[in-house]
């Protein structure tokens, strides 16, 4: 038995899940962007409340490794990091559009691929391609979208396009036939659940010291705030 707590921070939903043997035992979560460095902390414990559980029951610490948002993945790895070094226990990465595709992996016919996306900028979008039993089709990749991305999956398979990138790509890919779009898909860590019983289980484990979130693009500050 191996009791994992799951942290997913990589968009503007901040949420916590705490997994049993692969099952799901709780999940806390907020769609407040602005805060997940106020929030973050006061959702795992509320979520061991939950479950009856405390810090020191846990086997393991996983995080969603990006990529995402530069700010979100910094605390939800830094706050990960800091829980595995005071107490000692084993620090778990899981590729956040895998865990997308996990999410929908069951609720698929074996015709579907999957395409998870998450918004980057103007038209970029972060996404990777999965078949119905999760096998990777395509790396995780910063794609800009236009009226032939996809071309050669979509006319082969159904796609369906989903998560927080998907809504400004209906407008080059929605004509398609085999185009199909998800409407208000929400991240959670519950889909880390599996995927981090199974990286524990077979003793995949990050090195708290050296860990880093996976950016995939370098960090651009925006314009600074005037001052009143």
């Amino acid at each position: 038995m191996s009791l994992i707590l799951n942290i997913e921070t990589a968009t503007p939903i901040c949420s916590v899940a705490l997994g049993d043997a692969g099952s799901l035992l709780g999940c806390r979560e907020t769609a407040d962007d602005k805060s997940h460095a106020s929030h973050l902390t006061v959702l795992i414990g509320e979520l061991l409340e939950d479950c009856n559980q405390v810090m020191a029951d846990l086997d393991a610490i996983a995080v969603s490794k990006g990529p995402g948002s530069y700010t979100g993945l910094r605390i939800g790895v830094s706050t990960a990091k800091g829980l595995c070094y005071a107490l000692d226990k084993p620090l778990i990465s899981v590729e956040t559009l895998r865990s997308m595709g996990n999410a929908l992996v069951n609720d698929v016919d074996k015709k579907t691929v999957l395409c998870p996306m998450i918004d980057a900028r103007r038209m970029e979008v972060y996404t990777a391609l999965y078949d119905s039993d999760l096998n990777e089709k395509e790396p995780t990749s910063a794609v800009v979208i236009d009226e032939h991305t996809f071309a050669g999956y979509l006319q082969k398979n159904k796609v369906l396009f989903y998560g927080d990138g998907a809504d400004k790509c209906q407008g080059a890919l929605g004509a398609h036939p085999n185009a199909r779009f998800k409407k208000e898909f929400k991240i959670s860590a519950a889909s880390m659940v599996s995927l981090s019983e199974s990286k524990f289980e077979e003793g995949v484990f990050e090195d708290v010291s050296y860990f880093e979130p996976y950016y995939l693009k370098d960090f651009i500050a925006g314009p600074p705030k005037k001052l009143i």
